[in-house]
């Protein structure tokens, strides 16, 4: 009896977790309506269920971000060959592109990919690395991949993989001609990495758009710049920032957690 208790308490704890992850990405998607982020209805964000990583919610085909709740998200299997042919199918980049990253890379519990403003414009230069030119910059000095490749629409497994691959170690990439991919532990720290990564792409765009010569700080300055935001609280900041910027959603009458 008691080993039966245990497994459907741990069942019952499985579900809850479950249940605050959607609500977690919903919101997420909300917030990335309301700062303009999103992009008519494609770009996905998703977020792994299973300790593999391999089992992920992802937002359903063609739904609007700022109409996203936790009950819409998909529940999908990234070994299960048949998703694209079940009848809630997800969309076919977002397939490939995440499905790619969650079985390649376990520690992308959440992964967010966008065609934002600014890291897309960057993205299109000829040099898109985010130069360290003040204090948010300087948070990605040689702390960011970028893929110098552009092949069409990611619609294909292998581009997935080699999206992966490009990745490394790294939790955030600048692709190039194409826009912004980030991972994270969890729904509130890739949120709060992509936030800083889009501000810093804004800035570094507002510099280059003056015409005047660029002041990048020095190796050094970065460097230590960079080691000062590893020693920060950032994980503390990602939770409050994403806790603050729900309690907002909740104050305006938002649905996403239904």
């Amino acid at each position: 009896m008691a080993k039966v208790t245990s497994l459907r308490s741990k069942q019952a704890e499985t579900g809850s977790d479950e249940r605050q992850l959607r609500i977690d990405l919903a919101a997420a998607f909300r917030l990335a309506a309301q700062f303009d982020w999103h992009e008519s209805v494609g770009n996905h964000f998703s977020l792994a269920v299973s300790e593999d990583g391999r089992k992920f919610l992802m937002n359903p085909r063609f739904r609007h971000f700022s109409r996203i709740r936790a009950s819409d998200l998909l529940l999908l299997d990234g070994d299960d060959p048949e998703t694209l042919n079940r009848p809630d199918a997800p969309e076919v980049t977002g397939w490939c592109i995440h499905g790619a990253l969650h079985r390649a890379l376990p520690r992308a519990r959440c992964v967010m990919h966008l065609h934002t403003r600014y890291a897309t414009a960057l993205s299109s230069l000829a040099d898109p690395e985010v130069k360290p030119i003040d204090q948010n910059t300087a948070r990605f000095y040689r702390r960011h991949a970028v893929d110098r490749h552009f092949g069409g629409l990611a619609d294909s497994t292998e581009e997935g993989a080699r999206l992966a691959r490009m990745l490394g170690n790294h939790d955030c990439m600048i692709m190039a001609n194409h826009g912004v991919l980030v991972i994270g532990e969890t729904v509130a720290q890739t949120f709060e990495t992509l936030y800083y990564l889009e501000r810093s792409c804004e800035t570094l765009m507002l510099a280059y758009a003056s015409g005047r010569p660029i002041n990048t700080l020095s190796e050094e300055i970065a460097e230590k710049t960079a080691q000062g935001w590893e020693r920060y609280d950032v994980k503390g900041l990602a939770q409050s920032f994403f806790a603050e910027l729900k309690r907002n959603l909740d104050d305006e009458g938002a649905t996403y957690a239904q």
